[in-house]
């Protein structure tokens, strides 16, 4: 009998490893396609409601999704020009997406969709594509604000297209330091 219990282990262990592994490739593969980011698409899943919120540090009417994080926008990216569509930028930059045929929901107006280079759906706000930034981990940051590389970034707030949230003294010498992310 101790032989066999030998054998049996391992190979039991073995099944269950393999299964293991198996289930969880099939669901990662399910939530995004192949040519976006694991952490784009988790974001932007559940993300086609946006709202407004009051951010202190940028003493102004912010939009955010539906977790609370603060949505940005791209200079330079409107009217169908995109600059934001390598690999390495949306890893960094998470476009906010709708699925196939949804409308985006909010309590702001001015809400639509534009199709991406990809073929993702991505929500705008009065035609500015909008995005997360991964390094704003809890609601209300926004650390994004006024990073400068392939473009400027900044906070969409509620006023006019044209009027980027303001970038406040004390984290204008860090954000401009902290662009050069080099997509």
């Amino acid at each position: 009998m101790r032989p066999i219990m030998k054998l049996s282990v391992p190979t039991v262990a073995a099944a269950l490893l393999l299964a293991a592994c198996g289930s969880s490739s099939s669901s990662s593969s399910s939530s995004a396609p192949a040519s976006t980011p694991a952490a784009a698409a988790s974001s932007s899943s559940s993300a086609s409601v946006v709202k407004t919120a009051s951010n202190t540090s940028l003493h102004s009417t912010i939009l955010v999704d539906s977790k609370g994080m603060t949505l940005y926008r791209l200079s330079g990216e409107h009217a169908g020009k995109w600059i934001c569509t390598s690999s390495e930028c949306v890893k960094i930059w998470h476009p906010l997406t709708a699925s196939a045929g949804q409308a985006p929901k909010g309590s702001v107006s001015s809400l639509g969709t534009v199709k991406r280079p990809d073929g993702m759906m991505q929500i705008t706000y009065k035609g500015m594509p909008l995005y997360t930034f991964a390094e704003d981990t809890s609601p209300g940051e926004a650390k994004g604000q006024g990073i400068k590389d392939v473009g400027v970034w900044a906070a969409v707030t509620t006023g006019a297209a044209s009027t980027p949230a303001p970038v406040p003294a004390a984290s204008s010498s860090t954000s401009s330091s902290g662009g050069g992310y080099g997509y």
